[in-house]
C-alpha cells in the first residue's frame, strides 16, 4: 500500500542528494543556460537516475535484507560518506572562487551532448554510491520500499527538468561566486542531517 510519509522520505534524501553540484548538474545547468538540447539532456538524465534508483532500492536491498551484517555495515558507509561529503561541501563554501563560465559560441551537435551527458551520469562513480548503495541502503530499514523509491525517481526528474528549464532564470546569480558559496553551504547542511538521520 503507498505511503506517503515514506514516499516523502524518499523525495527528501533523493532531493538532496543530487542537488549536489557534480559534471552532471554543471553540465546540464551550462547547456540550459544556453539552452541546447535541454529536454533531452533532462530526459537523459532523469531516466538514468530512476534506472540506478530503482535497481538500488529493488535489487540491492533484497541482497542487504539476506544479511543483517550488511545492512549494518552500509548504513555506517552511508552516513560516513555524507558526513565527508558535507564537510568538502562546507569547504568548499568557505574556498570555492568558481563560477559559472558561459560561452554559447561553442555548440554542441544533439549527439556530442547526449554522450557527453551519458559520460557524466554513467561513467562518475558518485551516482552509483548515491543511487544504489545509499539509498539501497536506506530503503532496507523500509517496508514500503516502492513509496520511497518513487519519491526519490520523482525528486529526480523534477529536479533535473527544473534545472534544464528553470537554468534562465539563473543566468545572472551563477556568475557571482558568492551563489554556489551559498549553495555549497545548503548542501553541505542537508548531507549532514541525512548522515545524522541514519545514525540515529
Amino acid at each position: 500500500m503507498f505511503s506517503l510519509s515514506i514516499f516523502f522520505k524518499g523525495f527528501g534524501i533523493g532531493s538532496g542528494l543530487i542537488v549536489a553540484i557534480g559534471a552532471q548538474n554543471a553540465f546540464v545547468l551550462k547547456q540550459g543556460l544556453k539552452q541546447q538540447y535541454v529536454f533531452w539532456l533532462c530526459l537523459i538524465c532523469a531516466l538514468s537516475d530512476s534506472i540506478l534508483i530503482a535497481f538500488g532500492v529493488l535489487g540491492f536491498a533484497e541482497i542487504m535484507t539476506a544479511s543483517p551484517i550488511l545492512i549494518t555495515v552500509a548504513k555506517y558507509l552511508g552516513a560516513t560518506f555524507l558526513l565527508v561529503y558535507g564537510a568538502k561541501a562546507f569547504y568548499a563554501a568557505l574556498k570555492t572562487t568558481q563560477s559559472m563560465e558561459l560561452d554559447s559560441s561553442q555548440k554542441q551537435t544533439l549527439t556530442q551532448a547526449l554522450v557527453t551527458c551519458l559520460a557524466f551520469t554513467w561513467l562518475n562513480p558518485h551516482v552509483y554510491l548515491d543511487t544504489i548503495v545509499l539509498i539501497g541502503s536506506v530503503a532496507t530499514q523500509l517496508e514500503d520500499k516502492i513509496s520511497f523509491a518513487l519519491g526519490s525517481i520523482v525528486a529526480s526528474w523534477i529536479f533535473f527538468f527544473s534545472l534544464g528549464y528553470g537554468a534562465r532564470l539563473l543566468k545572472p546569480l551563477f556568475t557571482n561566486p558568492k551563489a554556489w558559496k551559498i549553495l555549497d553551504f545548503i548542501i553541505g547542511c542537508v548531507m549532514w542531517s541525512i548522515a545524522i538521520s541514519l545514525l540515529i
